[in-house]
């Protein structure tokens, strides 16, 4: 859903082209009538930017509990290691989400990796199950209720929560309507099956992944379910594992995520020179913040083309999640403020096919609810909501609200995978210090939760995926060199520069 880390960001707030959703280009593969499951028929991929990438589709169960039953078309592409004679294996790269692509990725970030890394790999990269071209789910919602500062539970300005339980009914009731049956069997413990299905596939004894955001927990739930099966595994910005909670405690860490993330932006919002300064001290963004969303929550500016069609505090809020989320993106919060602060808008800038939306929607309401129950009384959520509010008032509420799982119809099918030290010591956890969607607090949990299977580097850095994105260049050395060769740090270590 649009929940978070790689999130879709409603167009109109912050203008996401689905290049950051990753589904860049129309890549298709083929649409795998006749091959038998199991296998894959490798073919020319439709519109990716490297020519060597190529394309299949594999054939997986839709329902683990009946695997003779229907099945469903995973969309997978790769690109094979230029140097055979120093091919180590596969590596996967798992999209975050839910609702992510990587198929793009080997022809697309998978070309950051270093020289070494592509030699060692065949590059892999796959639209999980629900994910166009894969075989996908559509709930048909309202246009309305695809707006991000809906999706994203933000109370009212007052704090009351009504309007949320509203969306969250409207929507669970489209997707049990439009959903169809896929949508009951999408979940991060169906996608780890998925993945070792694909390892069988390649022919692989071993596959090492690179998860990277919610892609971490699908790739500590796959080292959980089939320990033996990895080979060098990298997860880079990492999730909460809270059993209990799964995507409650990932929506609830961006109350940290912000507070880590905002001062580096204030710091940079009052910097002299800068073009976009809203402020002449990096003290005085937060309550020049604060007061201009207050001030739109009363007096909302018309925003034609924008969906909603009006600058209002949520808006404001959500666009300053979205830009938190690499430094790059914080003029489009400066902006936006500095306009708000004059009583105007910037145009309505353009975002992802409404079909896109609608898809990467209904991917995240199938594993949201379907990996955990969230609580159902409007009770709970009201006290969670207003002890945030007071403690957190830069996201308002919002962390600790009701989504859509507060009125799914279903019960999970089976547990959340708990996360445990159980398995091979060869897990790497990358980590930027700030980090607005998945802060250091959740990765240490991560962290705790695998024990001595893995070893941690916290990067001094900003942003949202550190791994050749916003990292640092010994954070970057570091995993390259255990993906490369193995040789990973004893213990955990921080990356300064």
């Amino acid at each position: 859903m649009t929940l978070r880390k790689r999130t879709v960001r409603n167009a109109a707030v912050v203008g996401v082209s689905t290049a950051l959703l990753g589904i860049t280009a129309p890549v298709t593969a083929s649409a795998g009538a006749g091959v038998p499951a199991g296998t894959l028929a490798w073919t020319e991929c439709e519109g990716a930017a490297d020519p060597r990438q190529q394309c299949a589709t594999l054939q997986v169960p839709m329902d683990y509990a009946d695997p003779s039953g229907p099945r469903i078309g995973i969309a997978v592409s790769r690109i094979r290691s230029g140097n055979p004679d120093a091919r180590r294996g596969t590596l996967l790269l798992i999209p975050g989400g839910p609702g992510g692509s990587s198929l793009n990725d080997p022809s697309g970030k998978g070309q950051k990796l270093p020289r070494s890394v592509r030699d060692a790999y065949d590059l892999v990269g796959f639209a999980p199950r629900g994910v166009a071209p894969s075989s996908s789910v559509d709930c048909g919602l309202e246009t309305a209720d695809l707006a991000t500062s809906r999706l994203r539970p933000w109370p009212a300005p007052d704090g009351s929560i009504d309007g949320n339980l509203d969306t969250a009914r409207r929507v669970a009731d489209a997707c049990v309507r439009d959903g169809g049956a896929l949508i009951r069997h999408i979940s991060t413990a169906n996608e780890a099956r998925d993945i070792d299905l694909l390892r069988a596939a390649l022919g692989e004894r071993r596959l090492s992944v690179w998860g990277v955001s919610y892609g971490t927990y699908v790739g500590a739930v796959y080292a959980q379910l089939f320990p033996h099966r990895t080979d060098h595994v990298v997860l880079d910005s990492n999730d909460d594992p809270d059993p209990t909670r799964v995507a409650r405690a990932w929506l609830a860490g961006h109350e940290q995520g912000v507070e880590d993330t905002f001062p580096h932006f204030a710091a940079w919002a009052a910097a002299p020179g800068n073009p976009d300064r809203v402020a002449d001290r990096a003290a005085d963004v937060r309550p020049l913040f604060l007061r201009l969303a207050a001030r739109l929550d009363r007096a909302p500016i018309p925003w034609p083309g924008a969906n909603p069609q009006e600058l209002n505090g949520n808006v404001l809020r959500q666009t300053m999640l979205d830009s938190l989320y690499r430094p790059g993106s914080y003029p489009t919060l400066a902006r936006l403020m500095r306009a708000a602060l004059e009583g105007t808008v910037p145009p309505a800038p353009q975002g992802p096919p409404e079909a896109v939306l609608q898809n990467v929607t209904a991917v995240g309401v199938g594993a949201l609810c379907n990996d955990v129950a969230w609580p159902t009384s409007p009770a709970v959520y009201r006290k969670d909501v207003a002890e945030s509010r007071a403690k957190y008032p830069l996201t308002a509420g919002m962390p600790r609200n009701a989504m859509v799982c507060a009125a799914w119809p279903y019960p999970p099918r089976e547990a959340p995978v708990r996360i445990t030290g159980r398995g091979p010591s060869n897990v790497l956890l990358v980590q930027n210090e700030r980090d607005v969607a998945t802060p250091l607090a959740g990765a240490l949990r991560m962290r705790e939760a695998l024990g001595r299977r893995a070893v941690m580097v916290t990067v001094d850095s900003t942003g949202h995926d550190a791994y050749l994105a916003n990292g640092n260049a010994c954070g970057d050395r570091t995993v390259s060199r255990f993906l490369a060769t193995g040789d990973r740090p004893a213990t955990d270590v921080y990356c300064r520069d």
